[in-house]
């Protein structure tokens, strides 16, 4: 009897199983075509991600998604979160400090109470305790939605640095919002006394969290006999811990992955401290954060039709109205809350914040007109319960659903489809604290040469008389500084055009093309092995890498 009940059951869980993987694969390879597909048409992919995402789920016959909040929570935004606190530099991070923690924390909550009191006296029944719900899920802009629309964007980097600083950390306090707005609807009571000091306490508990297990892999990346595979699955490992740890605690685990992604990103030239290991857990991230980034946008636009099925008693026009109104509320709210940050320090007498080429208003628009919701807005209203604690429905969920995917549709797309042409508008110039990126690569190159003749000339000064190949090395260094400096004095030169730099890329490409038909050539001569010429071949990727990377491709 139980063999039989063992047969039966195996081939059912098998057909589940390989159900869901096909679904999986095909939503994969749906996100590469459109993904490909929004190249051509050069709409920014989440975008097109979202909307084909909506126009998909209403095809006949299309198996309906249902997304689970603690799959989002678990799975994609500790990576997600954790990839771009690795990418953001920490000096320029601290150093526009005030006015990312005015926009995370400040903004948050002006939004969330601003949304509360129109959404109370608006919505028939709607309490200013959901009102305050609804403002945490919807008030933070996304830190995906935000790097995703801005990596194809030409805007100031110390705008980006704003944006992606303030869309890191602002998911911590508007969910420690939503936590408190739900727990005041599930029980009735609420203190503001006692949510003010739980959010700190939830926000440096994550903190601590974050950095206790960084230092721990620290430890594990810098002093144990790790590999290159080894470091780069530790790395896919660490954002979990830290998510996972901070939650089991009731603290914060986005605080908790941002701050220990941060701590480990500053210390990365010690715990990858071998090239192997950055090529590799370099090319791992680049590739789980677009599969995870696209299945993220498509799968916010496969959810709305399960969205408007549960919508119930409302219909989907005054559904439509309020996310349209709430929309307003929360792009009005931004755009009123970024001017003072810019005009208030320089009104208290701060002229360091003047900008001689730029009038004092066209940050701010920027600014305020990239607030771009994404998942985490729509994972938090997924999560509300569908019961409150004495068993009755929790009231007016489904309709904060639909208000919830109204504003991601609202502000990702149309300000985010916008924002190009406010950019061109603004005509921001751009004042940088660095050279031009490839004034700083030939700077860097001469002092990393220096360098190197230096501990020649002071260790090995016996060894590059007597021994050949070392003499060698010091001689072509020589050789290298004079080349690198005369190359810096023309990119400095004032008569050097963009024109001039732009074909001497067009040159070396064409040459390492030359080069890369050469090594198949050799590769068909069977003279050397594959594995000397692959390794010639990625030395030539990585010289092609250099000049597409610096011209944004």
């Amino acid at each position: 009897m139980h063999l039989l009940f063992l047969v039966r059951f195996i081939p059912e869980t098998v057909t589940r199983m390989l159900n869901t993987l096909l679904l999986i694969l095909v939503l994969l390879f749906a996100v590469f075509l459109l993904i490909m597909l929004g190249q051509k048409l050069k709409i920014s992919y989440p975008i097109f991600l979202v909307l084909a995402g909506l126009a998909i789920g209403f095809i006949p016959g299309i198996p309906r998604i249902t997304i689970e909040p603690e799959l989002i929570f678990l799975i994609f935004l500790p990576p997600l979160l954790y990839e771009a606190a690795w990418f953001t530099s920490w000096h320029e991070f601290w150093k526009w400090r005030r006015p990312i923690g005015m926009l995370a924390f400040g903004l948050v909550f002006i939004t969330s109470v601003a949304v509360a009191f129109v959404s109370n006296a608006m919505i028939p029944g709607f309490t200013l305790a959901l009102g305050f719900l609804l403002g945490g899920i919807i008030s933070p802009p996304d830190a995906v939605a935000a790097g995703s629309v801005l990596r194809h964007i030409k805007v100031s980097k110390r705008l980006t640095t704003i944006l992606e600083g303030e869309s890191l950390i602002n998911d911590a306090s508007s969910l420690i919002v939503f936590r408190f707005a739900l727990a005041a609807v599930l029980t009735g009571q609420f203190s503001m006394g006692q949510a003010t000091g739980q959010f700190f306490l939830v926000s440096g508990m994550g903190i601590v969290i974050g950095l206790a297990i960084a230092c721990i892999m620290y430890a594990v990346h810098r002093y144990l006999p790790t590999t290159a595979s080894i470091n780069a699955t530790l790395t896919l490992m660490t954002p979990y811990f830290m998510y996972i740890a901070a939650e089991h605690f009731h603290y914060s685990g986005v605080m908790a992955v941002v701050s220990g992604g941060l701590f480990l990103s500053y210390r990365s030239h010690q715990i990858l401290s071998h090239s192997d290991s950055r090529m590799q857990a370099y090319s791992v991230w680049a590739t789980v954060a677009f599969v995870l980034n696209g299945l993220v946008f498509i799968l916010i636009g496969l959810e709305l039709p399960e969205i408007i099925d549960g919508l119930g008693d409302y219909s989907i026009g005054d559904g439509i109205k309020y996310g349209l109104i709430i929309s307003a509320i929360a792009i009005i709210v931004r755009l009123l809350w970024v001017f003072p940050i810019a005009y208030v320090p320089v009104w208290l007498g701060n002229r360091k914040r003047m900008d001689p080429l730029n009038p004092l208003w066209k940050g701010p628009t920027i600014i305020g007109w990239a607030g771009m919701r994404g998942v985490v807005s729509l994972a938090s209203a997924l999560s509300i319960p569908l019961l409150l604690s004495n068993g009755s429905p929790f009231p007016h969920r489904n309709l904060i659903l639909f208000i919830t995917f109204i504003v991601i549709l609202v502000t990702l797309v149309f300000q985010g489809l916008t924002l190009p042409l406010v950019i061109k508008w603004v005509k921001m110039k751009e004042i940088e604290d660095f050279a031009p990126a490839h004034e700083q690569e030939a700077a860097i190159k001469i002092r990393l040469m220096q360098a190197g003749l230096k501990r020649l000339e002071e260790q090995y000064a016996f060894e590059a008389e007597d021994n050949e190949l070392v003499g060698f090395l010091k001689n072509q260094l020589d050789h290298d500084v004079v080349i690198s400096q005369q190359r810096l004095d023309s990119l400095e030169c004032d008569t050097t055009m963009q024109e001039e730099i732009e074909l001497y890329h067009a040159v070396l490409l064409d040459i390492y093309a030359i080069q890369r038909l050469e090594l198949h050539k050799l590769r068909t001569e069977k003279q050397f092995s594959d594995e000397e010429i692959r390794r010639q071949e990625n030395q030539l990727d990585f010289e092609e890498a250099k000049i597409l990377g610096g011209n944004g491709h």
